[in-house]
């Protein structure tokens, strides 16, 4: 089977090099790719909007089957274009990916399912939205409604810094927001495969958004992950199934529109059980990189169940008892004006002790390795525990030669203090 990845960053490079082991495969294309990812398939030069330009590249290269790594085409309606044209997809059409495209959707389909999750108002206007922040207390979360690349959102601890960021949201971001009333717990990542009827869960993860060690600063698409995540127990990954995933793709069932991929669910665990905080559909970034290692299945294998609507009769995915830990490494300036151009080596050592660097943002400058983008690196590491895990990650972070990158030292501390306790 050829294949072709849609996609060019740290998340795509773990999809590609996972993709490549399958003994499914014939060829894999990926567009437009990085120089990671070229390690592991054959590059196109096509965008990932340019639908046409996808669409006639398959065609010409006999491509059966299309894995779209990132959420913007997806919601765009990349996977309806290609199912039309009869080329198998890995990932939802366009009327359910709005569980990530639009906050509202979901809250609102959250509201008519009774399905847990914060306290919300939709607001279209800037001034609407200012007053219905007399109904929250402080802190409060405020989220751009539209795709926001993982920035889009504020956890307000004044009513100063409420307003600034919806008066943000307004000027930039989109035409409409979401206010939610603040959720007290620790936060957990569970990744649920379904073909719109069967469900299977795939992997827990825990991320760090915030830019500064011990989770300071502002939110980011994620400085680094560590999977499993403990905290999100068995009899907690069950709930949030049968309360939150399997409600919402029954949901879009009865619809018309059932749900085919990954469904990524963002968890608050509370004292009163799982909420949940948003969805994403695609996996997410920075915790593919720390999923693709751990699985011991053939990844190709369940995303072709999930479009061919087979899910159900495939056996459990087999994921290593090993917790995996990936760091990013991103470029000074991040998460605001990321400073590219920076030239980056060691890439060799660093995966010398068995650690593995994902690219996210590189290019090829005169066939020198830098960086062309905010998250550059991914250097990911397994181990018997998180606390083995993380230092063999760091040494490869220790190992790159990369003058004008940053990373966080901490990413896993929750997990190795309860280690340590």
């Amino acid at each position: 089977m050829n294949v072709l990845l849609v996609g060019s960053g740290g998340r795509e490079h773990a999809l590609a090099w996972k993709l490549a082991q399958s003994p499914l495969l014939t060829k894999l294309w990926a567009a437009p790719g990085n120089p990671g990812i070229a390690r592991h398939a054959e590059i196109a030069d096509i965008a990932a909007n340019d639908h046409r330009g996808l669409i006639d590249f398959c065609l010409r290269h006999s491509i059966s089957f299309v894995v779209v790594g990132p959420e913007a085409p997806l919601v765009e309606g990349l996977a309806d274009n290609l199912r039309t044209m009869g080329i198998g997809v890995f990932g939802p059409n366009k009327f359910p990916a709005q569980l990530e495209g639009s906050k509202g959707f979901t809250k609102d389909l959250c509201a008519r399912e009774n399905i847990p999750t914060a306290g919300y108002v939709r607001c279209e206007t800037r001034d609407g939205a200012l007053a219905c922040l007399e109904d929250f207390g402080l802190p409060v979360v405020v989220k751009a409604d539209g795709l926001a690349a993982g920035k889009g959102v504020t956890v307000a601890f004044t009513t100063e810094e409420a307003e600034g960021a919806i008066a943000d949201i307004f000027s930039g971001h989109g035409a409409s927001v979401v206010i939610e009333e603040f959720l007290e717990g620790e936060e957990a990542s569970l990744f649920v495969l379904t073909d719109g009827t069967s469900l299977m869960p795939f992997g827990s993860a825990q991320d760090h958004k915030r830019v500064g060690e011990g989770d300071t600063g502002p939110n980011t698409g994620g400085m680094g992950a560590y999977s499993p995540a403990p905290v999100l127990t068995a009899e907690l990954e069950a709930r949030a199934i049968d309360e939150i995933v399997r409600p919402t793709v029954e949901a879009l069932a009865r619809q018309g529109n059932p749900y085919s991929g990954v469904l990524y669910a963002g968890l608050m665990l509370t004292a009163q059980g799982p909420k949940l905080i948003e969805y994403n559909a695609r996996f997410g970034d920075p915790e593919c990189q720390v999923l693709m290692p751990r699985l011991q299945s053939d990844l190709l294998d369940y995303f072709i169940a999930c479009d061919r609507g087979t899910l159900g009769t495939m056996a459990a995915p087999r994921f290593s008892d090993e917790t995996a830990l990936t760091v990013v490494m991103a470029a000074q300036g991040y998460p605001g004006t990321p400073q590219t151009g920076g030239a980056i080596g060691g890439l060799d050592a660093a995966e010398a002790g068995g650690a593995r660097v994902f690219q996210a943002g590189t290019r090829l400058d005169d066939g020198k390795l830098v960086a062309s983008g905010g998250r550059v690196l991914a250097v990911t590491a397994t181990g018997p525990d998180v606390r083995a895990a993380q230092a063999a990650a760091y040494r490869a972070v220790d190992a790159i030669d990369f003058p004008t990158g940053f990373c966080r030292r901490d990413i896993g501390w929750r997990e190795v203090e309860r280690e340590e306790a």
